[in-house]
């Protein structure tokens, strides 16, 4: 298995840094897991966007599924339309998208996408991976994502704050892909994100043998918010740099 970062910026997408956004790939199977600003384009530095398996979503929050709109408009609009590409994601996501395009029933986004709607506790077989879902601590319903391809575990955090069941997520993960939206000194009044002290932190606790921060907005220098998680990590740590590819 492995991940491709599409793009990694938090809350807002940035030059050369698009929102949040991963290719997950094991064997013919690509997923292309949350769709934030700028990663649909992205995607076709790396494959063609017709290889996606399927599209998975964290939650509804625009830079985690607003590119699901463009990959509709790229898939349904055009001479040989895709067909049934599996929508997993809470029910919420779902209904947004819907909202937004005004989509009724018999609305072409229902040709191009299968929606599968998701929760905490639920766990769907994508090809050749297993992936289990968990509620996080954010202010709209939202999965974390454990991956699993029979040999090697990749864990997501999705957005979160520090409550949750860490242990069901990174436990003894290969590679723990987790958002670190602030840094030590951050006057962060909204507790539904991680320090990169914490994600270090819970890392270390679960066992986790890799940890890579995601999620850094760009008015923060992503160095130091590395350094925060190793100190408490207690190892090195990686940054979900776009454009990147790494083993699980």
């Amino acid at each position: 298995m492995q991940v491709t970062v599409l793009g990694s910026s938090g809350s807002y997408p940035a030059p050369g840094r698009p929102s949040s956004g991963f290719l997950i790939a094991a064997g013919s199977t690509r997923v292309w897991c949350d769709a934030g600003s700028g990663t649909f384009s992205a995607l076709g530095l790396h494959l063609s966007p017709d290889e996606v398996t399927a599209v998975v979503l964290s939650h509804r929050h625009v830079d985690h599924c607003v590119d699901v709109l463009a990959a509709f408009h790229a898939w349904a609009y055009r001479p040989e339309p895709r067909r049934g590409v599996p929508l997993v994601a809470p029910a919420s996501v779902i209904d947004a998208l819907v909202s937004f395009l005004g989509a009724g029933t018999d609305h072409p986004f229902f040709d191009v996408f299968t929606p599968r709607p998701v929760e905490g506790g639920d766990r769907e077989t994508i090809g050749g991976l297993e992936v289990a879902f968990f509620e996080t601590d954010h202010s709209v319903p939202t999965v974390a994502s454990r991956w699993c391809d029979g040999a090697r575990t990749l864990a997501y955090s999705a957005d979160t704050g520090p409550a949750g069941d860490w242990m069901e997520v990174a436990a003894d993960a290969d590679l723990f892909l987790c958002e670190a939206t602030y840094q030590t000194d951050a006057a962060a009044d909204y507790p539904h994100h991680l320090r990169a002290a914490e994600a270090g932190r819970i890392a270390r606790e679960v066992g986790a043998r890799r940890l890579m921060l995601t999620h850094v907005p760009p008015h923060l220098d992503p160095a130091r918010s590395v350094e925060e998680a190793e100190a408490t990590f207690g190892r090195e740590v990686a940054l979900a740099v776009p454009r990147t590819t790494h083993k699980v």
